[in-house]
């Protein structure tokens, strides 16, 4: 069996960086095979056979023998095939036994980090961003080898950035905890951590959200995370080797942060089953979601969603059309496999013809390649036939093709068999058109986005129209609006109410300290659906008074009998 390094290990890069071979011999790695065991309790604990990650580059190299591979390292973890350099890592598939151990191990750990101060807890977020630069180009090397171009990566890096940057961490402590005086008593407005929080994050940017667990820590929770057993490697590798050593660093208990790659069906039952439990955390489709939120909340757990988006950009007629179209192609960076992209845009039918145009200018930069390159946005789409079905049923109903529609190849050349997707652009006239196509009222996560244009109307009722038309929306995680009228900017601010974010003459993806980078409502949030900080949807309200001396219960109630 080949050598191996258990966590802190180097990340792989390509083959041609690793030794293959290119005379037909089978290739053998020139480095350690990087492996994890689960995570529980502070120790790294056996597991039960292995789930091996290969190369996203591979899939672009040779489809057929990556396929190959994956199928027989299934089937047999300990083949020789582990030494492939298509293969990048490797994590411990955690048992049922595991998975019960991590809820008792969080479950012993909660109490006795919840009672750490909050000063202590956030140093947590400070030091987690500063591992994160320092190890900046490994995360982003994970990333890559599992899929992610490399400027996407960057931008998930971009994130997190944020979201523990000091002004967030800052902000984040005047939520938790305030104080007042007021007639000799302290009066205290506190946010006390709910418990066990349990995370499953999804497969199309795993580490990124699995990172969020940083913060359901800071607020003083005990975390249980599911690595997908799908793409496990990147979570892993954040957790165990970044945030581990943080927590031990700091005086967390163990059992502060458990890790397991599971199966996700039998995980979830036994964390909604499992007294040990307060909040699950779950990152997926809408209709998967809200199944689970009824069974979360028929056993006593918090869910806390975060689920589709079906994003909507709005351009007014004296928008910036340039920028505006460039904030629109944001839709399909990574193939549109990112919730929070956009997926359909509203334009007023003053500037619909010339915003097109522009569109078609800017779309001429969105192109396919392998993820390490610079100028790759676009991923490759495994399944299509949907993406076709949802294409022809808009044609089908009246929609335009303004470009894009078929596969193409690595290289960018159209073609039937291809793993890459054209941009894809539909012009709808008519609300009550676009209404019923199924391209617009559902998220797509394709490269495909249809230009609704509305029926000219007064100017006032324009208005209206395009409030209602954000507003109605099932979905609700960000909307953007491009203008340069500051009455029509200040109606969208006071009356857009659905979402979790509203952007502005801004990048619909871009992440901005104070600002939350997930949440939302309707089929996106669920019934507690919001903008979602981890530290405040992961802890509860409570007020405090303590009153300098000893008061009398009766004038506390009554008052004074002379007044």
């Amino acid at each position: 069996m080949t050598s191996t390094t258990y966590g802190h290990g180097v990340v792989p890069g390509s083959p041609e960086r690793e030794g293959a071979d290119a005379s037909g011999t089978a290739p053998v790695r020139d480095r350690p095979l990087l492996s994890y065991r689960s995570y529980i309790g502070g120790e790294d604990t056996a597991g039960e056979g292995w789930v091996y990650t290969i190369s996203s580059r591979s899939l672009l190299e040779d489809v057929f023998s990556s396929i190959s591979l994956k199928r027989e390292l299934e089937r047999n973890p300990d083949s020789p095939s582990a030494e492939h350099p298509y293969v990048v890592g490797r994590v411990a598939a955690a048992t049922t036994e595991e998975i019960d151990l991590s809820l008792e191990a969080a479950a012993q750990a909660a109490p006795r980090w919840a009672m750490v101060p909050l000063e202590q807890r956030l140093e947590l977020g400070a030091l987690f961003r500063e591992t994160l630069l320092a190890n900046r180009q490994t995360f982003l090397d994970m990333l890559v080898a599992e899929g992610h171009p490399v400027k996407l990566a960057r931008w998930e890096l971009s994130c997190l950035l944020e979201v523990y940057c000091p002004e967030s961490i800052g902000w984040y402590h005047k939520r938790m905890h305030s104080e007042c005086e007021y007639r000799g008593r302290r009066l205290i407005s506190r946010r006390a951590p709910d418990g066990v929080v349990c995370l499953n994050p999804p497969q199309n940017a795993p580490a990124p959200s699995a990172a969020l667990a940083v913060l359901a820590m800071m607020a003083g929770n005990a975390v249980v995370v599911r690595a997908p057993r799908s793409i496990p490697l990147s979570t892993m590798y954040v957790l165990r080797d970044l945030v581990a050593p943080l927590l031990e660093k700091i005086g967390a208990p163990p059992g502060t942060l458990n890790v397991v790659c599971s199966n996700p069906r039998q995980t979830m039952d036994r964390w909604v089953e499992s007294p040990f439990v307060d909040d699950i955390f779950y990152i997926g489709g809408s209709e998967e979601g809200m199944r689970f939120q009824a069974k979360a909340i028929a056993n006593g757990k918090k869910p806390i969603l975060e689920l589709a988006g079906n994003d909507t950009i709005a351009v007014w007629k004296d928008a910036d059309l340039e920028k505006a179209a460039e904030a629109i192609t944001e839709s399909f960076y990574g193939s549109g496999q990112i919730c929070m992209v956009p997926n359909s845009v509203l334009a007023h039918p003053d500037i619909a013809d010339a915003l097109i145009e522009q569109i078609k200018i800017k779309v001429r930069g969105i192109r396919p390649g392998y993820p390490e390159d610079e100028n790759v946005l676009l991923s490759p789409v495994r399944r299509s036939e949907k993406f076709f079905g949802l294409l022809n049923q808009a044609l089908e109903g009246g929609a335009e093709l303004i470009c894009g529609g078929h596969r193409m190849e690595l290289d960018g050349t159209p073609s039937e068999t291809g793993v890459f997707l054209e941009p894809t652009v539909l012009r709808v006239d008519g609300l009550p058109r676009a209404r019923e196509l199924e391209v617009v009222q559902k998220e797509t996560f394709f490269p495909l986005i249809p230009v609704v244009v509305p029926e000219l109307v007064p100017h006032n009722e324009m208005r209206e129209l395009f409030v209602d038309y954000i507003n109605s929306n099932a979905y609700g995680l960000r909307n953007s609006l491009w203008s340069g009228s500051p009455r029509v900017i200040d109606q969208f601010v006071l009356r857009v109410v659905n979402g979790g974010l509203l952007k502005v003459n801004d990048s619909h993806i871009g992440f901005l300290p104070y600002l939350p980078s997930h949440g939302g409502t309707g089929l996106t949030g669920g019934v507690f659906g919001e903008a979602n900080y981890p530290m405040l949807k992961t802890s509860h309200l409570q007020g405090v008074s303590v009153s300098a001396e000893a008061i009398s219960p009766y004038k506390a109630v009554f008052g004074d009998d002379e007044d």
